[in-house]
């Protein structure tokens, strides 16, 4: 049987021990060294043999050398994402808690200043977001060194195309029930304007695909929400894909306030499934994510990076699936 070199932790030595190769070949691999030549075989006999060793590295002690602590920064925008995006930061809090690793969550703010002063506080080993950083916070991480993930990261990408995948399954519905015509609503606060065109771009994506008309679009808010729903029905629109579930529910506010009716003289589809959308007047169609895929997929990127043997990640085809009610 097996034994480990030490009772309380095994180390690179006993990783290369079992895999029967050098502790140097472990460090390449377990830390994805680049500009070094290893055959697949032998990364994969390294990480099995970690696995089965429970190996990780001692990043406590990596950061203390360094003068780190040892967490990863997950930055919350301002911006209107349902629940998915705390439901994303608690199942990773928890996953990186197995690996020793602290999770701190920020909340962006008017200024970049709390990211900045959070990277000279905790010199974090990764930096999070759901959209890329931009301005002085992705400046200061860049001179920081620190590696960024968010949706669009290439070693995220299966969950940066989250747009391209929701776009197909709203388009699919609504095609498949008779619907060409189709317009997309922002929501009103300008700040919550790049998650539209985020998915608009999906919804654009799939509507090319099928040759379908240019799309309507127009910003939405309670007070224009009747003008603007009416608007859409006289130039030939029969379905309004929103940017939110909120969004969504103002839509059908304004077609109350026209005197149409939905879905017969306007249908309407959401995103993110909030729980008030099965309450909605009608319940409203909408796309549901899985958080525990997404989190999983993004871990192993990241825990990857990281240094730590990590399985490899779930398929990405459970990301996303339509909830059918009778908005549409």
């Amino acid at each position: 049987m097996w034994r480990v070199s030490r009772s309380d932790r095994p180390t690179k030595a006993d990783v290369a021990r079992l895999a029967k190769v050098s502790t140097a070949t472990v460090s390449y691999v377990l830390n994805n060294a680049k500009g070094v030549t290893i055959s697949a075989q032998t990364r994969e006999t390294v990480q099995q043999a970690a696995r089965q060793l429970g190996y990780r590295p001692n990043l406590a002690a990596r950061n203390l050398a360094r003068g780190g602590s040892g967490v990863v920064l997950y930055l919350v925008p301002r911006i209107a994402l349902g629940e998915l995006p705390i439901e994303v930061g608690s199942r990773m809090t928890t996953a990186l808690a197995k690996h020793g690793v602290m999770s701190l969550v920020l909340f962006e703010t008017e200024d970049d200043r709390q990211v900045t002063e959070a990277l000279s506080a905790f010199d974090p080993v990764a930096v999070t977001s759901v959209f890329p950083l931009s301005g002085g916070a992705l400046a200061a991480v860049q001179a920081a060194g620190v590696p960024q993930f968010h949706l669009g990261s290439s070693a995220l990408q299966s969950v940066g195309e989250l747009h391209l995948s929701a776009g197909e399954m709203r388009v699919d519905h609504l095609t498949s029930r008779g619907h060409r015509h189709l317009a997309f609503a922002y929501a009103n606060p300008v700040k919550w304007r790049p998650l539209g065109d985020y998915w608009l771009a999906g919804l654009e994506a799939a509507a090319r695909r099928r040759n379908l008309p240019d799309l309507h679009v127009a910003t939405i808010g309670p007070d224009d929400a009747a003008d603007t729903v009416t608007t859409w029905v006289a130039a030939g629109v029969t379905a309004v894909c929103a940017q939110s579930d909120e969004t969504a529910l103002v839509v059908q506010h304004g077609i109350r306030e026209a005197g149409l009716r939905c879905p017969e003289d306007l249908a309407v589809m959401g995103v993110d499934a909030i729980p008030l959308g099965e309450v909605a007047a009608p319940p409203l169609t909408t796309i549901a994510f899985d958080a525990e895929i997404i989190v999983d997929i993004a871990m192993a990127a990241l825990l990857t990076s990281l240094g730590y043997p990590v399985p490899e990640p779930p398929p990405d085809t459970g990301l996303a699936r339509l909830i059918q009610r009778r908005s549409t």
